[in-house]
């Protein structure tokens, strides 16, 4: 029984931290945060990972 309990404690304890990373995931892509390093120089992908500005009227 206790191994059971251990079990279900660290299993709670993992799926918190995966929320809590997802979550700050989420939260920085709505601020405009990139996760990628930001070196769009040399970066091949960089025009699909910033789309261009949109002009204002």
């Amino acid at each position: 029984m206790s191994s059971i309990v251990g079990t279900l404690i660290v299993g709670v304890i993992l799926a918190a931290i995966v929320a809590l990373i997802i979550y700050s995931m989420i939260k920085d892509r709505k601020q405009g945060k990139r996760s990628c390093g930001g070196n769009c120089g040399c970066c091949p992908n960089s025009c699909n990972c910033h789309a261009p500005a949109k002009p204002k009227k």
